[in-house]
């Protein structure tokens, strides 16, 4: 499949203005690619053996006057409701796409998954210093763990120990101008290389190792 994937179009829904006029660009625009990224991704994800992953495109539905500023597909081990659970994530800001582990403040476990990675910080500090960490999913800036290093991990985790409201985001970001680039070939590669190298720190986070 030779075709681009990602289209300037996809990335420019985030500055439509008018919550309505957004979400019908968001419906026709980029929750197709969600969808058949979805299927594809929890089929993958499930075949690792940790768990059955099913797929959950974001609706937005509580939404009454603000537009989203993002938007998502997010893979977790339930079909009903996955922000409590530790979960993946690939979505669009308006700058740049994600991939991405996320555990997010809804989750009941952050001390105990917080104490696991500050054990296992390898998994880590090996991944590529490319990849990212945040401890917000609200807003799109993130850091390097290149930038980071290991002082910067064990604050956010640390954070997420302590802190009620406190997030643990990690994982990819790829800016809109080389996602359009990329056929769909080259985009399901990229997906798949990001989630094989984010699997071991799932496993730790669940409690696997």
């Amino acid at each position: 499949m030779h075709k681009n994937f990602w289209t300037l179009e996809d990335f420019e829904v985030f500055s439509i203005d008018g919550l309505e006029n957004r979400m019908n660009a968001l419906q026709g625009f980029i929750q197709p690619k969600f969808h058949m990224l979805g299927r594809q991704f929890s089929d993958r994800l499930s075949s690792y053996g940790t768990d059955e992953f099913f797929p959950h495109v974001a609706k937005h539905a509580r939404r009454t006057v603000n537009p989203p500023k993002d938007s998502w597909v997010a893979f977790a081990p339930a079909k009903r409701g996955y922000k409590a659970l530790p979960h993946f994530q690939i979505g669009l800001w308006g700058t740049h796409l994600f991939i991405i582990l996320a555990v997010i403040y809804e989750n009941p476990d952050k001390k105990g998954i917080a104490e696991r990675l500050d054990q296992h910080k390898k998994v880590l500090t090996s991944l590529p210093d490319t990849y990212i960490i945040s401890g917000d999913h609200m807003k799109p800036e993130a850091t390097q763990i290149g930038d980071a290093g290991a002082d910067g991990i064990e604050k956010l985790l640390d954070r997420l120990h302590t802190v009620k409201k406190a997030e643990f985001l990690v994982g990819r970001h790829l800016l809109r101008e080389d996602a359009v680039k990329m056929t769909e070939d080259d985009f399901i590669a990229y997906a798949e290389d990001t989630f094989d190298r984010l699997l071991p720190v799932y496993d730790v986070v669940i409690g696997k190792m």
